[in-house]
């Protein structure tokens, strides 16, 4: 099991260093609107699909180790409880990417919103029996991005 979890860690960490090359395996938002009133529009835009907050996690100790001082970095997980054990069950691998998460920060008076995009998933877990529920986390992630792009607008 502590293979698993240092290969996991390993893998999350490969996909999360590479993402960037690779533009197409991330989701991101860019906001015209301070952090906190972001960080309340992010939150609704989940929750009005019919997902659960289950965290907000602050990273800012880890950065600040890095000198990078700030106090507006979050990185928000959800998910529906029912669905992530019946995925969970299906494909017990999946465990260490869920629930969903999407990174939030501060970058001077925008704020920006990033997101691993599920059609990832899809590369390592060609499970035809998944491909709905990662067809409709790929549909959901978008259109809260999206959503939050519009709310940007002036």
């Amino acid at each position: 099991m502590k293979n698993l979890i240092r290969w996991t860690s390993s893998l999350v960490l490969t996909l999360f260093l590479a993402a960037p090359a690779a533009a197409d395996g991330l989701i991101m938002a860019r906001m015209d609107k301070p952090f906190p009133e972001a960080m309340t529009l992010l939150q609704s835009a989940i929750s009005s699909r019919g997902y659960t907050i289950t965290r907000l996690q602050q990273v800012n100790e880890n950065l600040e180790r890095r000198e990078f001082k700030s106090d507006m970095y979050r990185v928000v997980y959800f998910g529906k409880l029912e669905e992530v054990k019946r995925v969970s069950a299906m494909q017990p691998e999946l465990i260490p990417f869920l629930p969903l998460n999407i990174t939030i920060f501060a970058e001077g008076e925008q704020t920006i919103l990033v997101s691993s995009h599920p059609k990832t998933l899809r590369q390592f877990f060609p499970d035809p029996a998944l491909k709905p529920v990662l067809d409709r986390w790929e549909k959901d992630v978008v259109a809260i991005m999206d959503e939050l792009r519009e709310d940007s607008g002036p």
